[in-house]
């Protein structure tokens, strides 16, 4: 024994004393020998709480199998075979967590085991040098995991710190969950010199009361290992409390962790789980935790996530700074302008080449206030813009109120709140039927839009638009509040609306000259409006007598009576102290026949009233449509059923987008699209929809992803790219909106403007045409900062843009491909790069 080289040393001991000392060591020999008892007896409580685990991950898996259809189409354009391997997924995970979690426990087992066998030639120095050898040895077989997964990946990080804790632990050395494998290991050969340098150092020590200190320090190591055993299991149960406490409050922000959460009553698919795994690497979640990937694989990741800027992204260094539109703030473009007396220096002048840099961000920018409390009060630093509240305080627009601007709910002609001017709108007339009869409004010169704000309540589209010009920031402060607005004047080319669309053009003290030039501006209102749609007109010319307002009013009144409008309606709110006139467009050319002159003249027959993309503007009226087939000769089906059944007009001799007859195209247009939107857009997308409110859908064909979300509170701003079928008409006549555009150019709306987009086939198109990094950059520009994109396109596509959402170092959250057709779904970071890029265009 280990005693009897202090006991020879020692020759003045007695030998009571001797005796005593033997007695003292058999005692600890035999605590020793409770100790194990006690600690095999430990190992199988823990492997109870891991077989429970086991039986969850086997129960969710059964439940992921049921609801495995989220991510197919109506048409079968996804079909779920990608849940090939999800199991053998599972199942490696399932293996590696047990592995991970069982070693530290499995090695102390196997150790106290062969105690009694060695008798007392092994201390608890040698067992804990043993332990400790194996724990590093586990270390060493996991040293291969991808490095990007314990960084980024919340799970891992968990997992990878409880693991790193319990073997520390069983060598009583603490190791933090971030340390490098080759970091513990040196920790661990350092202990083991150590135990070793302290045992030969005990043999040479001859001193009485170091040999007690000795005997004792033992006993109290016995105890210590002892109750770690117990806290070692305490803390893994505490631990995987903690990570499923977490899974459950980062569900509203990854994909993999909302599938876990009980309270949404949804799981995520097996097919799409799989995917998920396979294909986003750079996704957080629950299932972070993933068989050994190679050390090559790890390098190239390391290398993607340490190269962000591989585009070449810099920061747009422009006048306007994080309010950059690209076509309106052609600074070059628009100092060469003859002339700026019809509002040309207001309208699209864009640059040669689209920029590929990026806006960057308001100091201070958070995310944006949600709807409905947005519409009330928004973050002065995501529009720091108070000259509106200066200039317009009095008359109730916008205030500055703190660290927000508030938003009383009035205007110029509404000081008294805007639904009070709308129900006052109604009662003058009736037959308006706001939300049934009436349903899609073009507001012209909105101002903050709290007009379109309210009316929203009434189940009424309020398309707002006012210029970029000394009102600041007036559609913008419209868009961080959740409103429909865009940027526009009307100067010298047509709306990019088609003809006959908006129930209502609506105009609140709108200082718009519609009376000059022939009514050449009345009359682009009369080609969108619809053959009995209703022009509400609310300025001072109405209602005030000085010599200005009268002489307006008359020149008003006789050229709405050239172009065959009736004076329905005129009456004064005298709450506001505001009046309003109603006039009607007629719904035939009866009206127009019987003019004794052509004035305004009637445009030619070749003139096509639907083309408005870079049109100018012509002081001619069109037609009324008179066949009962064509659209426009007679009102819409009554909101809602208007978004669901197909319009009229649309005959089953055209074909379709998709090549079916068009009543047909449009009908399994709409149910693929409530399908998809049904089933995994709402479910499956990891998408807090609470946070969504403007949508834009960047090739919306006929509305049918707008027209599935209608019971949301959200509105979708549809866009018919310029070379695709014009089914905008048609869009319009189910109740709504959107507008022409050419993505080979920037929107015309102002950076971070909505918070999700969706773009369904556009890119692999726009290839063809344009420079796909800046199609990108111009996403990055209208997405708002934890905004979601949602690709929908082939795989090669989907690919490029999913590369470019990651050196944009954006989050993705989905990746998913069938039959050469991709899913990509990602979301918008606060990231923005250090370089600066200087576009001369846009310098004043």
């Amino acid at each position: 024994m280990a005693m009897g080289k202090y006991s020879r040393v020692d020759g003045r001991r007695s030998s009571n004393y001797c005796s005593t000392i033997a007695i003292v060591v058999f005692v600890g020999v035999c605590l020793v020998g409770v100790w194990m008892m006690m600690s095999s007896s430990i190992v199988p409580i823990q492997n109870s709480d891991l077989v429970s685990d086991d039986t969850a991950h086997e129960v969710q898996k059964k439940i992921d199998d049921n609801d495995s259809t989220q991510f197919d189409d109506s048409s079968g354009n996804f079909p779920l075979d990608a849940a090939k391997g999800e199991s053998n997924t599972d199942n490696s995970q399932d293996e590696s967590d047990t592995d991970n979690s069982q070693g530290g426990s499995n090695i102390d087992a196997q150790d106290n085991q062969t105690l009694p066998d060695k008798g007392s030639e092994n201390t608890v120095e040698e067992n804990q040098e043993a332990t400790i050898k194996e724990s590093s040895k586990d270390r060493t077989e996991n040293e291969e995991e991808p490095k990007i997964h314990r960084e980024q990946n919340s799970g891992d990080g968990e997992q990878n710190a409880g693991d790193g804790e319990l073997n520390a632990e069983t060598g009583e050395t603490k190791t933090e969950g971030g340390e490098t494998n080759e970091a513990e290991q040196g920790g661990s050969e350092e202990s083991t010199d150590e135990n070793k340098s302290d045992s030969n150092e005990d043999e040479k020590k001859s001193d009485t009361n170091e040999n007690s200190v000795d005997i004792a320090l033992e006993n109290k190591a016995d105890s210590q290992n002892e109750e770690e055993k117990v806290e070692q299991n305490q803390e893994e149960n505490v631990e995987r409390n903690q990570e499923d406490n977490s899974e459950q409050s980062a569900g509203e922000e990854h994909i993999e962790i909302q599938a876990k959460d009980q309270a949404s009553n949804e799981v995520f698919p097996a097919g799409a789980q799989s995917e998920i795994l396979n294909e986003s690497n750079t996704g957080n979640g629950a299932w972070s935790t993933q068989m050994v990937e190679s050390k090559n694989e790890k390098e190239s990741l390391e290398s993607t996530i340490s190269k962000p800027n591989g585009y070449g992204w810099k920061l747009c260094n422009v006048t306007a700074g994080p309010d950059y539109i690209p076509c309106l703030d052609n600074v070059q473009a628009i100092r060469r302008l003859p002339s700026t007396k019809h509002y040309e220096h207001r309208e699209r002048h864009c640059p040669d080449e689209a920029p590929t840099c990026l806006v960057p961000l308001p100091g201070g920018y958070k995310r944006p206030v949600q709807w409905p409390t947005s519409r009330e009060k928004i973050w002065f630093n995501n529009v720091p813009h108070p000259k509106l509240a200066v200039v317009k305080g009095h008359q109730n627009w916008v205030k500055v109120t703190g660290e927000y601007l508030t938003f009383p709910g009035g205007g110029t002609q509404f000081t008294h709140g805007a639904l009070h001017y709308i129900d006052y709108i109604e009662k003058t007339l009736p037959d308006i039927a706001w939300g049934k009869q009436s349903r899609v409004i073009l507001d012209v010169g909105c101002g903050v839009a709290s007009f379109g704000g309210y009316i929203f309540e009434r189940d009424v589209l309020a398309m707002s638009f006012a210029p970029k010009d000394e009102h600041e920031a007036q559609v913008q402060f419209a868009l961080e509040r959740g409103i429909p607005a865009i940027s526009a004047v009307m100067g010298t080319t047509r709306l990019p609306f088609p003809s006959r669309v908006f129930d209502i053009v609506h105009c609140a003290r709108c200082r718009v000259p519609w009376h000059i030039e022939g009514g050449k501006l009345l009359l682009e209102l009369n080609r969108v409006l619809r053959p009995g749609g209703y022009f509400v007109w609310s300025a001072t010319p109405v209602y005030r007598k000085v010599p200005e307002d009268v002489g307006i009013w008359n020149a008003m009144s006789e050229l709405t009576k050239k172009i065959c409008w009736d004076l329905v309606a005129k009456s004064k709110d005298s709450l506001n102290g505001i009046g309003a006139a109603i006039f009607r467009k007629p719904t035939s050319n009866e009206c127009y026949e019987k003019r004794l002159q052509n004035e305004p003249p009637l445009c030619e027959e070749s003139d096509n009233a639907d083309a408005a993309w870079n049109i100018p503007l012509q002081a001619c009226m069109h037609k009324v449509p008179v066949l009962t087939s064509e659209r426009g000769s007679r009102w819409p089906e009554q909101w809602p059923l208007r978004v669901e059944k197909a319009p009229y007009w649309l005959k089953s001799s055209q074909v379709g987008v998709y090549g079916k007859d068009a009543p047909e195209d449009f009908t399994s247009d709409y149910e693929h699209w409530k399908t998809v939107v049904s089933s995994s857009y709402l479910k499956g997308m990891g998408i807090k929809w609470s946070s969504v409110r403007n949508v834009m859908d960047m090739k919306a064909v006929y509305g049918g992803f707008a027209a599935a979300l209608k019971d949301l509170k959200v509105w979708v701003m549809n866009v018919v790219p310029i070379n695709s079928p014009d089914t905008l008409p048609i869009i319009f006549e189910r109740g709504l909106f959107g507008i022409y555009h050419d993505w080979c150019e920037s929107f015309s709306t102002y950076p971070r403007s909505y918070d999700l987009v969706h773009a369904d086939h556009l890119f692999s198109d726009l290839k063809k045409r344009c420079e796909l990094t800046a199609v990108i950059a111009e996403v990055d520009r209208i997405l708002r900062p934890e905004g979601m994109l949602i690709v929908r396109d082939n795989v090669e596509t989907v690919s490029e843009v999913e590369s470019m959402a990651k050196s944009l170092q954006w989050e993705v959250r989905l990746t998913y491909s069938k039959d050469k057709e991709g899913l990509l779904c990602v979301k918008k970071t606060f990231w923005r790069p250090t370089e600066t890029q200087t576009i001369k265009s846009a310098i004043a």
